[in-house]
């Protein structure tokens, strides 16, 4: 009897040993992979369970979070969704997020460990902290100067501030209400489906995630190669090239839009934005030095995070003479986001050095405690020399008041700028996109306080009459205008 009863407490001892063993198994091993399987909405529920933290701007909360009632509880808000799209994105129960809201989603939702007020907190606790809040570097006036200067139509603006590389305004045009798609259901569904199908495409980010050609706003990376290389000496003087001038190796002849550029000095091929001198002068400097040229301001990284993904910007490796000299004056295989472009205008701007352009100030504990991560100016690249950066800002400055871009000058302030007209489509038949780039420093400062790009794609707009100085311009004057002011 005794025996069958130590045999029963071995058993049951046996039993209970191995109950543990695979409840430790569960709860350690296994834990990960049944959070993540789609079956188990625990954690779903759990993640909308308690409001998310929110993004600001200029102090302010530009999101927030509303009790649905439902099982996945809180469903996210924005103000002016369609003005802050292009940085917040979306936060949706039914297709997940974007930008900001992907790339701060630990801190949003309270699962950063930085959030927790002890290390390993949560872990102990099996709870977790509110959401954080992500102040951005927006300025919220420039903001809106950049969306109602595009009013509607496709195109995108990027505003940086040079001397810390934080970025003023992002915007991306026509937007979309990310609200449309917090929550489930068919409504939330349906408006998916209407904006992935509508063809302006208002989800794409065209500031940061699409990429055009950037035609005679790129010259300004070749006016760098040249003066840094020592092709150019003397910008004042003629630069030699030959009129008419004919692409190498072919018997295409490079035409130009204004009178005086044979033989024209590059002073005068930036002002009034001479294809040939500037074709000419990428030749003469050579496949190598353009292309480290461009990697320096930026070009062909693929590793740029604001937080979100940007779209490498492109310059070829491989190239023959003829498609160097188009490349060389922004056309080829030459492409730009908007975010680029304003970079260019701000290594010119900030005597030579780049800074890391960066969206998200600072993290912030929910109801705003305690700082949880800020962030620091980095520099980025040396794009070209400071005595270079010093001649490209009077040439930019001799195109605004003299030149091609004399509707971005503003009363008040010493403006540079580089106007562009971008061919694209087959046989260039697509209607050209116009670009400006340009930089602001107001009377009396230390050095200009704002970097911008806008380009405009204007389907609608008569061929001939799509130019950088007349449409993109006045809405870099603009953005230019309220950064100033502020």
């Amino acid at each position: 009897m005794i025996r069958n009863a130590r045999r029963a407490a071995a058993l049951c001892a046996g039993l209970l040993i191995a109950l543990l063993l695979n409840a430790a198994r569960v709860q350690i091993i296994e834990a990960a992979s049944l959070d993540a399987d789609p079956a188990n909405r625990r954690s779903v529920i759990a993640r909308y369970g308690e409001p998310r933290g929110d993004i600001l701007v200029d102090g302010r909360p530009v999101t927030g979070s509303r009790d649905s009632g439902q099982q996945l509880r809180y469903e996210r808000t924005y103000t002016e969704g369609p003005l802050y799209a292009p940085v917040t994105g979306f936060s949706s129960q039914t297709y997940g997020t974007s930008l900001v809201e992907s790339a701060e989603d630990a801190v949003l939702s309270g699962t950063d460990p930085l959030l927790a007020p002890f290390p390993f907190w949560n872990e102990l606790s099996r709870g977790r902290p509110d959401g954080g809040d992500v102040v951005t570097t927006l300025d919220a006036a420039t903001q809106r100067a950049a969306y109602e200067g595009l009013g509607g139509k496709r195109g995108a603006a990027a505003a940086l501030e040079p001397s810390t590389g934080r970025i003023l305004a992002l915007v991306s045009s026509p937007s979309y209400d990310p609200g449309a798609l917090s929550g489930t259901g068919r409504a939330v569904r349906r408006e998916w489906a209407r904006l992935n199908a509508l063809p302006t495409r208002p989800m794409l980010n065209r500031a940061i995630r699409q990429t055009y050609p950037p035609g005679s706003a790129f010259k300004i990376v070749t006016a760098a190669a040249a003066l840094d290389t020592g092709v150019v000496r003397d910008p004042d003087a003629p630069a030699g090239t030959p009129d008419p001038y004919v692409l190498p190796g072919t018997r295409t002849t490079l035409p130009d839009a204004v009178d005086g550029c044979g033989n024209a000095s590059l002073a005068y091929a930036v002002q009034w934005s001479c294809n040939t001198v500037m074709a000419d002068l990428g030749v003469r400097v050579g496949l190598p030095g353009i292309r480290e040229a461009a990697r320096r301001f930026g070009f062909n990284d693929g590793s740029l995070r604001i937080p979100s993904a940007v779209a490498p910007s492109n310059f070829d490796a491989r190239m023959s003479a003829d498609q160097l000299a188009l490349s060389s004056i922004g056309q080829f295989n030459t492409t730009a986001t908007p975010l680029q472009m304003a970079m260019v205008a701000a290594a010119v701007a900030g005597g030579g050095e780049l800074k890391t352009p960066y969206l998200v100030d600072r993290v912030i504990s929910g109801g705003g405690i305690r700082t949880v991560a800020q962030a620091h100016q980095r520099s980025y690249r040396q794009a070209m020399s400071p005595s270079t950066a010093q001649q490209l800002q009077r040439l930019m400055v001799a195109a605004v008041e003299e030149g091609t871009g004399a509707n971005a000058a503003i009363e008040g302030a010493t403006v540079g700028g580089k106007t562009g007209t971008a061919q694209h489509g087959l046989g260039n038949s697509g209607t050209p996109y116009a670009w400006f780039i340009s930089w602001a420093q107001r009377h009396g400062s230390v050095q200009p306080e704002v970097a911008v790009a806008v380009v405009v794609e204007d389907a609608e707009a008569v061929r001939g009459r799509v130019t950088g100085g007349a449409g993109a311009a006045p809405i870099a004057r603009a953005v230019m205008e309220a950064a100033l002011r502020e």
